[in-house]
């Protein structure tokens, strides 16, 4: 192997993020094989206005991972965040999957996990600042 490489720092790359994401999922895929491969889910609630809010993530095997999830304004408090995760839920779990995995920084939403039944197992402090942290559950279907 030659010394002679090329590193380059840059930002968003939607190309090399897809090339990372094939050259992972030839590793997985041979390292899980037998498995539901992995999907991508998503959740959403339209009105007349547009998005109302929804919910984005994953399922692969046995688990479900939520990336985001999103209420308009005037939609929270009104019960439609714990609609979309039920929804989430019921997805990943007809999909074969018995745990959800989410992390919520403390300035978001950690307490509504919670509420849900998720349980914190692990917890970055000073993200994104000090002060803060990234907090992360799992919740058994």
């Amino acid at each position: 192997m030659t010394a002679d490489f090329d590193i380059q720092v840059g930002e968003a790359d939607a190309a090399l993020d897809q090339q990372l994401s094939d050259g992972l999922d030839v590793v997985n895929e041979a390292a899980t094989t037998g498995i539901t491969p992995q999907l991508e889910l998503t959740v959403s609630v339209r009105d007349a206005a547009g998005l109302v809010g929804g919910a984005s993530g994953w399922t692969w095997g046995t688990c479900a991972g939520i990336g985001m999830v999103w209420v308009r304004e005037d939609g929270r408090g009104t019960g439609l965040g714990a609609r979309l995760l039920a929804a989430f839920e019921t997805a990943a779990r007809a999909r074969g999957c018995v745990q959800v995995l989410v992390s919520s920084f403390t300035f978001q939403a950690p307490r509504f996990y919670e509420r849900h039944g998720y349980v914190e197992f692990a917890r970055s402090e000073g993200l994104p600042v000090e002060g803060e942290a990234d907090v992360h559950f799992r919740k058994a279907l």
